[in-house]
């Protein structure tokens, strides 16, 4: 099966989106500091590139959690791959997500999470599908609204390829 990649957002658009995200949590955090929770592995690029645009105090954590396997639609079971190393007790978290597609697996990970006692907790993710929500998840800090498409690069995969892209693509199979 061919694939074919069609550019959705530059490599240009993606940067200077981060940067407008950046300076919004900067602000919003001014005199505190703030708890970057990476999911892996699709949003380690972009949590990466939002850290260096964030001006207040970062620490950063990761978690991978599985929904998709090698498929291109979730299956609905979430998994704990990996946990955090550190407790977010009394800590202003903010997760960061590559995308929100169904709402399930951030459903599951946000009420997880708030269950750990942070100080306050909040989602920013580089691409919201919202046109595919079957569970109400609210995102503080969206990157971009897309297209109900399945979506490679910037960290995004098919079957582990194309995460480095530089751009963020459409995939289609001929």
């Amino acid at each position: 099966m061919a694939e074919k990649i069609s550019v959705l957002f530059t490599e240009e658009e993606v940067d200077a989106r981060i940067r407008e995200l950046g300076e919004q949590i900067s602000k919003e955090y001014a005199g505190k500091a703030v708890h970057l929770i990476c999911v892996l592995k699709g949003a380690s690029f972009f949590a990466c590139e939002l850290a260096k645009r964030i001006t207040v105090p970062v620490s950063l954590d990761f978690m991978s959690v599985s929904s998709y396997g090698r498929e291109t639609e979730s299956s609905g079971v979430v998994r704990i791959v990996k946990d955090l190393d550190e407790p977010i007790k009394g800590k202003d978290v903010i997760v960061v997500e590559d995308i929100v597609d169904t709402g399930r697996t951030l459903s599951y990970l946000l009420e997880m999470l708030k269950d750990r006692g942070p100080e306050s907790l909040k989602l920013c993710t580089l691409l919201d599908k919202p046109e595919r929500r079957v569970v109400d998840v609210h995102v503080d800090y969206n990157g971009f609204v897309i297209p109900d498409k399945f979506i490679v690069g910037y960290g995004l995969d098919y079957d582990q390829k194309h995460r480095n892209l530089p751009y963020i693509g459409i995939i289609e199979f001929e």
